[in-house]
């Protein structure tokens, strides 16, 4: 690498990290498979952390993650000379003792001190990078330091803090001129500490995502209108989830899209609603197709639609997702979109975890009709009686009385 990066590796880093929302990440990974094959070393680390999934770069790029092949990049990195290579290996678990051996550096020291020379000049990702050498407590193994090393525990810890404790200055440096994923730890050292030596301070993650969201990244303009929204400051989050959504953010179109169908900090418009619903459905995400279906089931913004309904709730019941259980349990009920069956039906209102009164409403249906089953009256009226206060409930309660000797039955 020597102590320089190539024009082609900082326009990359410019358009996948600090300038994420341009929308320039194709283009920026194709620089780099360009750049990588010609001999960049620096450029077959980044293209190695670009196929390693959204832990590790925006998921708004669309970057396939192939783990093998970023494994296999991230060495050929060290062995092209990438002293950045070197140390996100390091980081990464794979700088095992065949490949340090490879790598044309004296010592991890002189990598260490190489990507400090760039991160010195201003470099966000290599601040990063030398941030997460102390975070992550790296430094011990390129110092060849361990607790033999020092006279005494008290020694050691005083060794560990000084060290950790630079992680921050260097986060912030990285946050501060663009590199968004900064953020993230600085968030994980403030509110979690470090073990018995770094003492947590909530208190200073507190702006982060507001600084984040900001200076433009959406993933972190996602975040703050989720702070916001929680904090009841719903036009404000209403204003992120759009920037984040023009941002490009994958899932922020379903926030704004759930803002207008309810009325979140603005005012409603569920036809609209549906077209954001609709344009991110592609993506696959669960609550993209719940709110769907909860448009399609009731009518809401497009034409009522059963059938559609059950299969996006279906769909995200299949992803994991218990959220659109109740619709579900109501379809079976009454045999919309999809065969009518009373036991499906409790087995889904069996794993709803919130209490809702039409979930006990048809549950005493069930019971009390014996419907597909045989008929449990006593439970059937302890439902009916514990969601009294809604009218459907009190009619369905006419249907049953005590006889003589105190059992209940249905008239």
């Amino acid at each position: 690498m020597g102590k320089t990066l190539s024009s082609e590796v900082r326009q990359a880093l410019q358009d996948i990290y600090y300038n994420e929302r341009a929308g320039r990440g194709k283009e920026a990974f194709a620089i780099l498979e360009r750049a990588s094959a010609a001999g960049d070393g620096d450029a077959t680390c980044v293209l190695a952390r670009c196929l390693c999934g959204h832990q590790y770069v925006w998921k708004g790029h669309g970057f396939p993650e192939d783990d093998s092949r970023a494994e296999r990049l991230l060495r050929k990195s060290v062995e092209q000379g990438s002293a950045l290579g070197v140390l996100v290996a390091l980081r990464s678990g794979e700088l095992k003792p065949d490949l340090e051996r490879k790598m044309p550096f004296a010592s991890l020291q002189e990598a260490f001190d190489d990507v400090l020379a760039l991160a010195q000049e201003g470099e966000p990702f290599c601040q990063y990078v030398i941030g997460n050498v102390y975070f992550w407590w790296d430094f011990t193994r390129i110092q060849k330091k361990d607790q033999s090393s020092f006279s005494s525990p008290a020694a050691c810890k005083a060794y560990m803090r000084e060290n950790i404790s630079k992680c921050e200055d260097w986060f912030w440096k990285a946050f501060r001129g663009g590199m968004y994923f900064a953020a993230n730890n600085l968030n994980q050292y403030y509110t979690k500490g470090d073990e018995d030596i770094i003492p947590p301070r909530p208190e200073r993650a507190r702006d982060l995502w507001k600084i984040g969201a900001e200076a433009g990244h959406p993933i972190h303009q996602s975040i703050y209108a989720e702070e916001l929204e929680e904090a009841g400051r719903k036009e404000e989050a209403f204003q992120w989830y759009r920037k984040a959504a023009e941002g490009g953010n994958p899932g922020s179109l379903t926030d704004l899209g759930r803002c207008f169908f309810e009325g979140i900090g603005t005012a409603k418009d569920e036809a609209y609603a549906v077209k954001c619903f609709e344009k991110e459905l592609p993506e696959g995400r669960p609550m993209t197709h719940n709110l769907l279906g909860k448009a399609y089931f009731y009518g809401r913004g497009v034409r009522q639609d059963h059938d559609k309904a059950f299969r996006l709730f279906s769909y995200a019941y299949d992803k994991g997702s218990r959220w659109g259980v109740f619709y579900m349990a109501k379809c079976c009920f009454n045999g919309w979109g999809t065969t009518q069956s009373y036991s499906m039906t409790l087995r889904y209102l069996d794993e709803m975890n919130w209490e809702y009164w039409e979930a006990d409403y048809l549950r005493a249906l069930i019971y009390g009709r014996g419907l597909g089953m045989e008929a449990d009256i006593p439970k059937a009226v302890a439902l009916l009686q514990k969601i009294s206060s809604h009218g459907d409930a009190r009619e369905e309660l006419k249907h049953y009385k005590k006889t003589i000797f105190g059992k209940l039955i249905r008239r």
